[in-house]
């Protein structure tokens, strides 16, 4: 069977190779997976970039988020069978509660290799089933993405509806966390360089737009559209360039969930948090009881992913690419 490698690191996105391999064998309580789809985050870029927590290791498969069918279970399996529709989840030790330190052992394409291989064995647990009205594609978005943008909001937010929720940009995490924000009755403001993505984005619920390019004091028209108080929660995906304005544009008392590093690292004042009293929680994708209460939720509203676009296997580095490039809107996702 194939998989796909980082083979040589220090050639970034040319070292990942495809590789032949045998396929693995289930044993007690473990399950064979043939995956028919995967999806990219931030992560598995910086992963192959050496960003993410040192240089990339060598002969790693990358990639945490996928979807497929099972083949065969190892002996002892009750929970699923051949047939089933599963996704992996993405810590696979982290199955309910809070998060420990052991828990963030076994993420799927970092200390455990990823799902970019024709068949995967993965133990019983570390699957959910997928809702029925999702396609292999759209389940592939859903493990890291999606279960951070439910973390962020109903776990670290408490988002019900009548709160005002922010939302940075147009990737797959706050994409999704729009979508849910919206489901759960909230009102959502986005921000964006793209007038264009910010239009798609009204489509799916968005409720108000700013072009943080023309608006660069975005903070501002955030509190001018609150009427000065500012929004409940904020899903901060920006890291050290936003962090200080998300602190301004969040109400007395309200929650930030911070998820992403895309400007980088920095030192952040404390001044504005002690006196606005605003909660500040990084989010680390979420538990397998979390992925289970979300895709509840999906298949009860029908909600579906947004994909930007599919690539075949063999093209998988042109996916890395036009991850890299930052235009896409929603998830990008690679097909078997």
């Amino acid at each position: 069977m194939r998989q796909i490698r980082i083979a040589r690191p220090d050639a970034v996105i040319d070292g990942l190779d495809v590789v032949e391999v045998e396929k693995p064998v289930p044993g007690p309580g473990q399950v064979l997976v043939r995956m028919r789809a995967a999806s990219l985050n931030y992560r598995d870029l910086m992963t192959v970039k050496g960003t993410y927590g040192g240089p990339p290791r060598r002969g790693l498969v990358p990639l945490s988020d996928g979807a497929g069918e099972v083949e065969a279970v190892g002996p002892g399996t009750t929970l699923f069978k051949a047939g089933d529709r599963v996704c992996p989840i993405f810590c696979q030790s982290w199955l309910g509660g809070g998060l420990t330190e052991a828990n963030t052992a076994g993420a799927l394409g970092g200390t455990l290799d990823g799902v970019l291989s024709d068949s995967v064995v993965l133990h019983e647990t570390g699957l959910v089933s997928i809702p029925e009205h999702l396609s292999f594609e759209e389940a592939a978005t859903l493990p890291c993405a999606a279960v951070t943008a439910w973390h962020s909001l109903r776990h670290v937010g408490d988002v019900t509806a009548g709160n005002t929720v922010l939302v940075q940009g147009t990737g797959g995490v706050s994409i999704f966390a729009l979508q849910f924000a919206a489901m759960m009755g909230a009102r959502v403001i986005g921000t964006s360089s793209s007038d264009e993505k910010l239009e798609r984005a009204r489509g799916l619920g968005l409720d108000a737009a700013i072009n943080y390019r023309t608006m660069p004091e975005w903070q501002d028209e955030v509190l001018r559209l609150t009427g000065g108080l500012g929004v409940d929660h904020v899903v901060e995906v920006g890291g050290a360039g936003t962090l200080a304005r998300s602190i301004r544009a969040a109400r007395v008392g309200g929650s930030i969930g911070i998820i992403g590093v895309l400007t980088g690292r920095s030192e952040v004042d404390p001044t504005a948090i002690l006196f606005r009293r605003v909660g500040l929680r990084g989010v680390y994708v979420g538990s397998r009881e979390m992925f289970e209460a979300m895709n509840r939720a999906i298949a009860l509203h029908g909600m579906r992913p947004v994909i930007d676009s599919t690539f075949p296997f063999e093209r998988a580095r042109d996916a890395w690419r036009h991850l890299e490039g930052a235009t896409h809107f929603g998830k990008i996702v690679i097909r078997f």
